[in-house]
């Protein structure tokens, strides 16, 4: 499955962060300029990720700081529910991801 999360684009780009889950829960994250692997494994409403390589793309400080608390807070996440056709992942804050639709 793939999504976006549900985010406006950073100042001076059209990228916003792009998550693409395979079936045995590997994951490929575009990130707002970083790139990254990760694999999540789920039980009922459980969800625990744990992120794999990254790769730094020699990002700005700004987006490099915004991947980095974003890849915190997906390897916070504790549990996930669909909402409508939304993906959410809840921790300490909660990550709202939609389908793509291409």
């Amino acid at each position: 499955m793939e999504f976006t999360l549900d985010a406006a684009p950073m100042r001076g780009s059209k990228r916003v962060p792009h998550l693409e889950i395979g079936e045995k829960g590997e994951a490929q994250l575009l990130l707002w300029c970083k790139n990254a692997a990760g694999q999540f494994s789920v039980a009922n409403d459980s969800l625990i990720f744990i992120p794999g390589a990254v790769q730094d793309n020699n990002c700005p400080a700004d987006r490099a700081a915004a991947d980095d608390n974003l890849l915190a807070a997906l390897a916070d996440t504790t549990t996930w529910k669909r909402q409508g056709d939304r993906l959410i992942l809840i921790g300490k804050q909660s990550l709202r991801f939609l389908p793509l639709t291409n």
